[in-house]
């Protein structure tokens, strides 16, 4: 006699548990959206399809965003433990598997103008290792993105786990023709503010500490990569405030100057974040070491 098993209890899908764990954590659908790569709509319609199979409500929609009910603020914690242990498991895997390959993220600003110059040095130092550098503008999250380490500012006194490499201040540079005249602030009104479009206060924060009884249009053209418009400061098209760490390639080759005294801390500082290192896989730590003492 043939025995007939009753089908098994299907649990939520993947996706909707992944979708609920972003939003839990990060307490908003857009931005978990944006963490997993998918529309808003697709966030909501996973989370209508697990609260369906658990029957039960797990966020209160409002008119300004998502607040987790009862329930869903009981559950985060493992979802959030759980989500991470995945993706150290998944971590290690890729790490084990290709020992001799190094993801890194980085600010586009930071890729181009810091980390792009220091290449040649860990290329050296471990020939047989494969760099990948991928830019972002926000950090990845390290638990579950698919990279050993990321170079972004932060603003002080950032995270304790974090690996300083040096404090920021801001300062105008340009040209060294274009400095020549320019012996005061109110000489910039000779030429053209530039601006970079992440950092769009930077020019007022330099100007209310070095003449803040100065009253000056500092409007003018604004670029999406610090890297063209610092290019464009080299090319005397004018004057753009610098991140130092990006500039002192330049300050020492003597292409950009900086013609006033005045410098003012960003309050933010360049810093690495990675994860811990597998036995197994690349030799994360002697990197970071090589990247903080340049």
């Amino acid at each position: 006699m043939a025995v007939i098993s009753p089908p098994r209890p299907k649990g939520p899908p993947l996706n909707a548990l992944r979708a609920f764990e972003a939003c839990a954590r990060l307490g908003s659908f857009t931005k978990a959206a944006d963490e997993l790569c998918v529309t808003p709509g697709a966030v909501a319609q996973h989370i209508k399809t697990l609260e369906a199979w658990s029957d039960a409500p797990l966020f209160r929609r409002q008119a300004h965003g998502v607040k987790l009910t009862r329930l869903g603020k009981e559950i985060r914690p493992r979802f959030v433990q759980a989500f991470d242990f995945l993706g150290a498991a998944v971590q290690s895997l890729r790490t084990q598997a290709a020992p001799n390959q190094v993801r890194i993220a980085a600010l586009p600003s930071v890729a181009q103008l810091w980390l792009s110059p220091r290449l040649p040095e860990i290329r050296k130092a471990f020939p047989d290792l494969k760099i990948s550098v991928y830019a972002a503008d926000i950090p990845p999250n390290l638990k579950r993105e698919q990279f050993d380490f990321s170079i972004f500012f932060e603003e002080l006194p950032g995270k304790e786990s974090n690996i300083e490499i040096c404090r920021d201040t801001l300062f105008p540079v340009c040209s060294p023709s274009l400095a020549a005249r320019l012996k005061r602030p109110a000489d910039l009104t000779k030429t053209s503010f530039l601006h970079d479009g992440l950092w769009s206060n930077d020019w007022a924060t330099w100007m209310q500490a070095a003449a803040p009884d100065l009253s000056i249009n500092i409007e003018g053209p604004v670029f999406s990569l610090y890297s063209i418009a610092l290019e464009e400061a080299i090319n005397s098209a004018g004057v753009l405030i610098a991140h130092e760490p990006l500039v002192r390639h330049h300050l020492e080759r003597g292409t950009l100057v900086v013609p006033f005294a005045t410098k003012v801390s960003s309050n933010s500082r360049l810093a690495i974040e990675h994860i811990a290192q597998d036995v197994n896989g690349p030799p994360i730590d002697h990197i970071v070491g090589l990247l903080t003492a340049s």
